[in-house]
């Protein structure tokens, strides 16, 4: 099977937040006939696919979509934003640790002359929306090689921390260096700054490409010796980070919820028994060395999005199979589930024809709300909700967000 994921990839005016008649806050508080539910929306900034639309606008003209953006959630009823603010261990803030980003202002390392996070906390507060900060833990560059980067650049400092794999540069997940650094460099901004979520998305170690091998051979020597094969020991990597995080994020702020999307697939049934009867030709736990199932029922992460990126009916991996199999993992823990909705597929020409009818997504809504546990919906991305281009998310608000909601806490 093709992987799915969301990686292949006129502003409302402000009248809208009082028409819609917000709660103030960023949806700490609001009447008690409020409903809470997630709804919330990615905005994406590598390679520019939400915000900013190109690398090197000025400072207003960046504003101005990301206000666009922002209003366009709450046009749609939505309440959360999460917004990509370290998509190639780089920066969206002054960080201590890392350059600003290139696709600001075309040059790694180049200050914007404006602080785009705390703007973005500022404006999404301001429309009662919350901000979670999604950052990608690993990916270093879109490319592979090192002497791109800005000199100052951590992976030039310690060129032993990077591993070129399948086009791009990673960090090497197996560094006990890389893996307390990249905690440092992410929960930078969520110190620094007011967000009410932190977000990492579906890429650990990196999706499998074929006939290449992630050369992590001399870290296993080093660091694996009490592992039973190099599988065991990366997964083992990778729960030590989310682990960590989330310890460090609570004993910083408590309020603070942290949260991960990963590719919907822990394990194919045929694998695992305890897995989903699926087919899917990515399996997280084997091949991105993510056990997904673990960090929910170990309590580590407090929300979890699966991109359940595909139709009701589909023969590899069928909605319908996917959202009861996460409605159960997540059952009798204090885990939040939450189902991300892949709205860049509707009315796409290159997808089946489920995608070319604006109801797909409202039915994905009305199979989510049979099962309890799930508390809500998140949809890729930004600018699909803005533009909505066959009006698959006019007919979700309209069947589904009758009134605002507030988000869960």
């Amino acid at each position: 099977m093709v992987r799915m994921t969301r990686r292949r990839f006129t502003a409302v005016g402000a009248g809208a937040v009082t028409a819609l008649g917000l709660f103030p806050g960023a949806g700490r508080a609001a009447d008690a006939g409020t409903p809470t539910e997630f709804r919330g929306v990615w905005a994406a900034t590598v390679a520019n696919i939400d915000w900013p639309s190109r690398p090197g606008l000025g400072r207003d003209r960046q504003r101005e979509e990301l206000l666009a953006l922002l209003d366009s959630a709450v046009k749609r009823r939505l309440n959360v934003v999460l917004l990509q603010i370290r998509p190639t261990a780089d920066a969206f803030w002054p960080s201590r640790y890392e350059p600003w980003s290139e696709f600001l202002t075309g040059t790694q390392g180049k200050d914007p002359g404006w602080d785009p996070l705390d703007f973005a906390v500022r404006e999404a507060h301001r429309r009662s929306l919350q901000l979670h900060g999604w950052f990608n833990p690993y990916r270093i560059a879109n490319h592979t090689d090192p002497g791109r980067l800005v000199p100052s650049h951590p992976a030039r400092k310690h060129p032993g921390w990077a591993v070129p794999y399948g086009g791009k540069l990673y960090y090497n997940p197996g560094l006990p260096d890389v893996r307390r650094f990249v905690q440092d460099a992410m929960l930078d901004a969520v110190f620094r700054y007011d967000l009410d979520g932190v977000h990492f998305d579906d890429y650990f170690y990196p999706y499998p490409v074929a006939g290449q091998e992630f050369d992590d051979a001399a870290a296993y020597r080093r660091y694996g010796g009490k592992f039973s094969d190099r599988g065991a020991w990366r997964r083992d990597n990778i729960d030590r980070l989310v682990r960590e995080t989330g310890e460090r994020i609570k004993r910083r702020k408590k309020h603070v919820r942290f949260g991960v999307s990963p590719f919907a697939v822990w394990r194919n049934k045929a694998t695992d028994s305890r897995g989903s009867d699926t087919r899917a030709g990515v399996q997280t736990y084997d091949d991105l060395y993510a056990d997904t199932r673990k960090w929910v029922r170990e309590g580590w992460i407090d929300y979890i999005v699966p991109q359940v990126y595909w139709h009701i009916g589909n023969a590899a991996a069928d909605y319908a199979t996917l959202v009861p199999w996460w409605a159960r993992t997540v059952r009798g823990t204090r885990v939040g589930l939450y189902i991300g909705e892949a709205l860049y597929r509707q009315g796409d020409p290159s997808q089946p024809a489920p995608w070319q009818d604006p109801a797909e997504l409202s039915r994905h809504l009305t199979l989510c709300r049979r099962h309890r546990e799930v508390g809500g919906n998140v949809y890729f991305s930004a600018r699909q909700v803005r533009d909505d281009p066959i009006g698959a998310m006019a007919r979700v608000v309209g069947d589904h967000y009758p009134r605002r909601a507030r988000p869960p806490r």
